[in-house]
């Protein structure tokens, strides 16, 4: 059984990683997000991201970051935890946590070959399309679980209090 701990990479070994698998004709599939308490949305996605692909890398948010994006009160569960969850799931393959405002510096250190987001985004808006695509690689979005989101989750808890 592969430890969590073992697919949270630096982005260094990430790249070694990924390259060995393309090596083996392995599709690459990259994805990213802040994952704060994760939940069945994320699930869905995740998996869905995975299928189109023989691997997964998941780019996951800093707490620093979370919090730039998402205000001074998130990230609610702290990124080792969060690193440590995502991993735990069979359908990622590596996780990388990242502390820049975007992921283009991940997406072009592992050059995926596909992108994938949310379908609240559209292939214009991903960050490092233009770079996947450039590089003959795919950019896909994946349909929402609609009703699910951290933020909603957030706000039922603290409405129930």
């Amino acid at each position: 059984m592969i430890s969590t701990e073992t697919k949270i990479m630096r982005l260094d070994e990430a790249v070694t990683q990924v390259q060995d698998w393309q090596r083996a004709g392995q599709k690459i599939v990259f994805t990213n997000g802040c994952f704060d308490i994760v939940h069945l949305g994320h699930i869905d996605y995740l998996e869905k991201a995975r299928a189109t692909g023989d691997r997964l890398v998941l780019g996951l948010n800093t707490d620093s970051s979370v919090s730039s994006l998402k205000g001074p009160q998130r990230p609610v569960v702290n990124e080792h935890a969060r690193a440590r969850l995502v991993a735990a799931l069979s359908f990622v393959d590596t996780v990388i946590l990242f502390d820049d405002p975007t992921p283009l510096r991940l997406i072009e250190a592992i050059k995926p070959d596909i992108l994938v987001k949310g379908d609240d985004y559209s292939v214009e808006t991903i960050v490092g399309a233009d770079f996947v695509l450039s590089n003959g690689g795919e950019v896909k979005t994946i349909p929402l679980v609609q009703g699910y989101s951290t933020t909603s989750l957030i706000k039922k808890i603290k409405e129930s209090y």
